[in-house]
């Protein structure tokens, strides 16, 4: 009878394992690889920093800001982390979905007022979170050409 329970229970956990793992499969985010995905975790942890310390945003973007940063230091995973390719790919859709609430509820604008990243990686978060980010504008006097500084040039031998 106890045997029967736990072969019971395991069958259902592995049914529900299963279920998750089809889920994140299918819900995977199309045109980002995993290595981009993973290229940007400095970049999201700065993000969700900053986006925590944000006093002005609202009390449920904070707590999902909390809950992304939770779900990133628990070692417990859907998909072990041992996995190649795959490992990692529970953390990405996880805490994309928490970052497309929260740019969604927050505004791009806050996105782009916290992003410490480079330009080409809001672009792929944008593309992980399906949404329209603009990239942060360039600073004054990065759009013009740089010249060669007048110490560098070469001289002609004479």
């Amino acid at each position: 009878m106890l045997v029967q329970i736990l072969l019971s229970i395991a069958a259902t956990l592995l049914t529900i394992w299963l279920l998750l793992m089809i889920t994140l499969m299918v819900m995977r985010p199309k045109g980002v690889s995993v290595t981009e995905g993973l290229r940007l975790l400095p970049d999201v942890l700065r993000l969700l920093r900053g986006l925590a310390a944000d006093r002005t945003l609202p009390r449920a973007v904070r707590a999902r800001v909390w809950i992304a940063i939770a779900w990133l230091i628990n070692p417990l995973d859907l998909i072990p982390e041992f996995l190649p390719v795959i490992g990692p790919l529970d953390d990405i859709i996880v805490v994309t979905i928490l970052l497309r609430s929260m740019i969604r509820r927050a505004g791009p604008e806050t996105v782009q007022r916290h992003w410490r990243g480079t330009p080409e990686g809001l672009v792929i978060l944008s593309q992980l979170c399906k949404l329209s980010i603009p990239p942060p504008p360039r600073p004054p006097g990065t759009d013009r050409e740089q010249r060669p500084d007048a110490g560098s040039q070469t001289r002609a031998p004479g």
